[in-house]
């Protein structure tokens, strides 16, 4: 199997200046300026990218705005990186200085008509062959009910053992029991 390089900080400079020319697109689009967002590589797995909205803690809480793209998809996919992932996360950027996170859908009709006015297609989702991609391995344990085994993640099984959530099957509708 051929392991995927990253893209090069000459690529990653060229994605983050398309990225400014749909923000300065959206702000010619709506007669508004939008603020430098910072953008960075550090995604692995099935994520080609993410908005992150979050609050930094310091002698005064601020909030922060952040684009987050993956380097190794963008090196195997990068005609799909370019047209559809760049777009996508600028319209989460949009959305939530127009309207704020709170008050839509994350890929809502709000969500919707910003991409289409990016001139890109509105789609939530793409299949991409991990192939030669680092993923993150999450760890699973085994539980068992009346009708067969089940694999729960380390998240689901540490609530388990700490006594705070139970997990009952969907089928038999009996508690899963920790097999070890």
């Amino acid at each position: 199997m051929t392991v995927i390089q990253a893209i090069d900080q000459y690529y990653q400079r060229k994605v983050i200046a398309e990225t400014q020319r749909y923000i300065a697109m959206a702000a010619t689009l709506y007669s508004h300026s939008f603020a430098e967002i910072d953008v960075v590589f550090d995604l692995k797995g099935r994520t080609a990218g993410m908005y992150r909205c979050y609050r930094q803690q310091g002698w005064f809480t601020q909030k922060r705005r952040q684009i987050r793209f993956n380097p190794w998809l963008f090196a195997k996919y990068p005609e799909d990186s370019w047209s559809n992932t760049i777009p996508h996360e600028v319209a989460h950027y949009i959305a939530d200085c127009r309207y704020g996170l709170q008050n839509i859908k994350p890929h809502g009709e709000e969500w919707r008509q910003i991409m289409r006015e990016l001139g890109a297609v509105p789609s939530v989702r793409a299949n991409y062959d991990l192939a030669g991609i680092p993923t993150r391995r999450i760890q699973r344990y085994g539980y068992q009910c009346a009708c067969r085994a089940v694999e729960l993640t380390i998240y689901r099984h540490k609530k388990v053992q700490q006594g705070v959530q139970q997990y009952v099957c969907r089928d038999c509708s009996q508690t899963l029991v920790f097999t070890g």
